[in-house]
């Protein structure tokens, strides 16, 4: 008996719905698109239309052949993609491919439950061709992006590079944020902390001195000038102003109590899920956007991809519910509160929250993981936050005055002290959710304290009165959850893209992690300088903004596709609706470009070499020091002297000082002597100077690579001898063996210091010049005591971590460092996390020691484990494994000169695929040049 085909984009979410419409249906998943615009070439004809060439993916051939099958048994036809510009494109290409004979409909929903799903099928629509279109329009505009403005980046900074619409953009706002860190100029400035005796004790800070406000650190501007406003105290004047007010009394001069009240936020939508994702989970980006997607599949929440923050009536019922059974009536706010509308984009959907019915986080437990259970609970008590009462209280503000002689006038002056706490009286939404500080701002909820009780002419004793000095800083990088924030106010992008923007520019070498800050590269900084110069109304950002609102136009059927594409692409036409890219965004009397001919009239005039040179001052000597991206990496270069930098150094830490230093080391290209007929160097790298004693081409003999050791922390690149490269190139250095069972013994250096080692038995030792001293006895004396680790100058119990973070937001384990036997890790007992690139122990932060577990636990899942749980293997089969890789390593060997001339054909093949790539917005475009 024939029965309807539904027809779903992932296997999950099929499963799921399989669930509520039963053995009636067939569902089946298209796994995505089924077809997209060819890889190579443009495939876009500009002159007719921008009519796009489709084709099928290599996985949708064998859905499109597996869905054809099906509908041959089908009585009708069900897209059941996301309601969304991608969903509506999915369903339309499935339609055009699969040609069925049998009625379509088009089902929507935006929660997969059961009362969902039955208003979807009874509730059919056909397919919106207005939201086709701007999907389709998006897609072409990426292409056409990519495929013009990329083959510049190829010739003018590096090959592999890739343009985008939103991309970017993106890259250009954390490059301006690095540029302004490079240009700040610090200032110091100094205040006064007393902390009373009074009982409760509290805090107050200098507040002003003789009725001039004390300047802090927002009073100072980038280049280190103070306003004019307030006064800014040195180490001099501030320590004397302490040491005179240790013998003041203190007077009450003035208290304030004034009604404090907070107010919960909107659910959230996915800007706001992805920003407290990654400040209270320390998920990236892309990590919370595929957690929420695997929830939502699983008909856990409702769809993750909005800017809407509306609840239903059947929502906001639900949550007025669970409020009143979870926590009482008292906390539930007195009447249904629906929050402002934030987007009128064609994307928009109800806010992300729990399903209905609503599950608590301990009903579902036992059906997530623990990354999912964390994102749920998130979702959960945000939504049932949002419904309930204010968090109301007192702010009590209190004002402190004492007599001080200021020795640099020798006056007697007045300060002034201020002191505030908050005293919460009833928690109201609290009681469930506290939005993250960024989030809520300079909330006086943060300075929540107990005030005792205080009148005017009150002598306040006090306990100590310390002078602090401060130092200005930088505006601080960006993170994602700040990255998306600011993409978010500028209406760059869509919450559905954000994630895989982030994701995509840090792929694609323009930016990369240190602790959770994004840094820019300085091809980066070599990118967004061209387009800056040259085409800068393509990373305007209010060009970038309204090009999104003219999608929605499109999608709502007030612009046409064509039309749009024309003006975009050509330039000028007669219809002055449809705006087009300009000389300068924003400028009416400019002409009106198109991207062909923007790309076209720039070209021959960016300079290559000015593009890719960035000052950075001049040496003792008045010789001028710049920095390069280069083919291989980033480098210094004074006259005709260069040095490679370290790919961790931050650009804002390149200083011309740092750059001298670099450029005096010795050069790693040559040797400074032989040993055994083979050359020596001596390098700098990642982890710091080494020697290398061999190279690629000629290892020592009996190796497959050189032999490398890094130098000693008493030595140095320019001052190390041939005699001390042989001694590091020596080690591990064999003690000698065990007398109780022949193990033999070494001592050697690592990266965390040095070591005695006896099999995986690692032992810390004093230090590196006793590597060369330590005898075999002294060696076994160390293994008879009970292990211990280095920690600063003292000897710790082995099993201490070397670092305590706190509790890990997701699974709520304590989390630590720890020196294992390939570095130093993080670990909450469960998962284990090796430290990232530009990680260094004693910076890292509790954010960042999270942030890396869930990063560890992501790539476990994504390979099919569970995080926490270990593989199992017997002996047996680990003695098979072994066996095997021998068999396979003897019979590479043999191959390896049959083999040679493919390898390298294979390897020529892949090198010319590789030039021909270029990426947009939307995943990888490739053009051959030769079209």
């Amino acid at each position: 008996m024939s029965k309807p085909l539904v027809v779903v984009e992932s296997p999950a979410k099929a499963k799921t719905l399989s669930k509520f419409l039963g053995s009636d249906y067939d569902v089946r998943a298209s796994v995505g698109h089924v077809a997209d615009l060819p890889s190579k070439g443009l495939n876009i004809d500009t002159e007719n239309g921008f009519k796009p060439t489709y084709e099928l993916t290599e996985r949708g051939k064998t859905v499109v052949k597996e869905l054809k099958a099906a509908l041959k048994d089908a009585s009708e036809l069900y897209l059941a993609t996301d309601e969304d510009r991608e969903g509506e494109a999915i369903s339309w290409h499935l339609l055009e491919y699969l040609k069925p004979k049998v009625p379509v409909k088009r089902m929507v929903f935006h929660e997969i439950t059961k009362a969902a799903i039955d208003h979807a099928v009874d509730n059919p629509r056909g397919i919106d061709y207005g939201m086709v279109d701007a999907a389709e329009t998006r897609r072409i505009l990426d292409r056409l992006y990519g495929y013009e403005v990329s083959p510049v980046l190829w010739r003018r900074v590096n090959r592999g590079l890739s343009a985008g619409r939103v991309q970017s953009p993106t890259v250009r706002l954390i490059v301006e944020r690095e540029r302004e860190r490079i240009a700040y100029i610090t200032a110091d400035y100094w205040d006064i902390d007393v902390v009373t005796a009074t009982d409760p004790e509290f805090d107050a800070k200098l507040h002003a001195v003789a009725g001039a406000r004390v300047a802090g650190g927002k009073d100072f501007d980038n280049r280190g000038n103070v306003s004019d406003k307030v006064t800014a105290l040195d180490e001099a004047r501030a320590t004397g102003l302490a040491e005179s007010l240790a013998e003041s009394d203190f007077t009450v001069k003035s208290v304030e109590d004034k009604p404090y009240k907070s107010s919960p936020k909107a659910p959230f939508m996915t800007s706001t899920l992805q920003q407290e994702g990654g400040r209270k989970l320390r998920l990236s980006s892309s990590q919370v956007m595929r957690v929420a997607q695997g929830l939502y599949e699983r008909g856990f929440i409702t769809y993750m991809r909005t800017d809407d923050v509306i609840l239903s009536d059947e929502a906001m019922a639900a949550t007025r519910d669970a409020v009143t059974k979870e926590y009482g009536s008292k906390y539930l706010n007195a009447a249904p509160k629906q929050y402002k509308k934030k987007s009128k984009g064609q994307d928009a959907h109800e806010a992300i929250r729990p399903t209905t019915p609503y599950r608590s986080p301990d009903a579902v437990s036992a059906e997530l993981n623990s990354q999912e259970l964390s994102l749920y609970r998130l979702i959960w008590q945000r939504t049932l936050a949002s419904q309930m009462a204010d968090a109301t209280g007192v702010t009590v503000s209190v004002r402190l005055t004492a007599p001080a002689t200021d020795r640099t006038t020798g006056e007697i002056v007045e300060c002034e002290f201020s002191a505030s706490g908050t005293t919460i009286t009833f928690p109201g939404y609290r009681a469930v959710y506290v939005a993250s500080k960024e989030e809520r701002g300079d909330d006086a909820a943060d300075k929540e304290a107990l005030l005792p009780e205080l009148k005017v002419g009150d002598i306040v004793p006090v306990a100590s009165v310390t002078p602090n000095g401060h130092t200005t800083t930088p505006p601080a990088r960006f993170t994602e959850a700040s990255l998306v924030k600011r993409l978010e106010e500028l209406e760059i992008g869509r919450p559905s893209t954000w994630a895989s923007i982030i994701q995509t520019v840090q792929d694609r070498g323009y930016v990369w992690k240190k602790g959770q800050a994004l840094v820019p590269t300085w091809t980066a900084f070599a990118v967004i300088r061209l387009l800056e110069e040259h085409f800068d109304a393509l990373v305007d950002y209010d060009f970038t903004a309204s090009t999104e609102n003219d999608l929605d136009a499109i999608s709502r059927g007030e612009r046409q596709k064509d039309q749009w594409l024309t003006r975009f692409y050509f330039g000028q036409t007669d219809d002055h609706d449809v705006p087009a890219i300009t000389a300068e965004a924003g400028s009416a009397d400019d002409a009106l470009l198109g991207l062909k001919r923007l790309v076209e009239e720039n070209l021959d005039h960016i300079d290559a070499a000015e593009i890719n040179t960035f000052p950075l001052g001049n040496d003792e000597n008045g010789e001028l020091i710049v920095v390069k991206p280069g083919r291989y990496g980033p480098y210094v270069k004074r006259g005709e002297d260069t040095a490679g930098l370290p790919d961790n150094l931050p650009p804002d830490e390149l200083t011309v000082a740092k750059a001298i230093e670099l450029l005096a080391a010795p050069k790693g290209d040559e040797p400074i002597g032989e040993l055994d007929g083979l050359p020596v160097y001596a390098k700098n790298g990642r982890y710091g100077p080494y020697v290398q004693w061999g190279d690629h081409d000629n290892p020592p003999p009996g190796l497959e690579k050189p032999k490398m050791s890094s130098l000693f922390s008493n030595m140095t690149l320019e001052e190390i001898t041939l005699e001390q490269a042989e001694k590091l190139i020596s080690l591990p250095r064999h003690l000698g063996d065990d007398p109780e069972d022949g193990t033999p013994i070494y001592a050697n250096n690592g990266r965390y210091g040095p070591y005695v080692q006896k099999e995986k038995d690692y032992r810390n030792i004093d230090s590196e010049d006793q590597i060369f001293e330590i005898t075999l006895e002294q060696a076994l004396k160390i293994y008879s005591e009970p292990k211990v680790y280095k920690r600063g100058n003292r000897n710790m119990a082995a099993k201490g971590p070397l670092k305590e973070f706190g509790t890990d937001p997701v699974s709520e384990k304590n989390v630590t460092a720890k020196d294992g036997r390939f570095g130093v890790y993080v670990t909450d007992g469960e998962t284990n996390a090796s430290l990232g690139k530009g990680d260094r122990l004693e910076e890292i932060t509790p954010e960042r020691a999270f942030e890396l577990l869930a990063i560890r636990r992501e790539a476990i899942i994504a390979k099919g484990g569970t995080p926490g749980k270990k593989a199992k293997a017997t002996k047996k089969k680990a003695a098979a494994k072994k066996k095997a890789a021998a068999k396979k390593s003897a019979a590479k060997k043999k191959a390896a000169k049959k083999k040679a001339p493919a390898k390298k054909k294979a390897a020529a093949k892949k090198s010319a695929a590789k030039k021909s790539t270029a990426g947009g917005d939307d995943g990888v475009v490739v053009v051959d040049l030769n079209d």
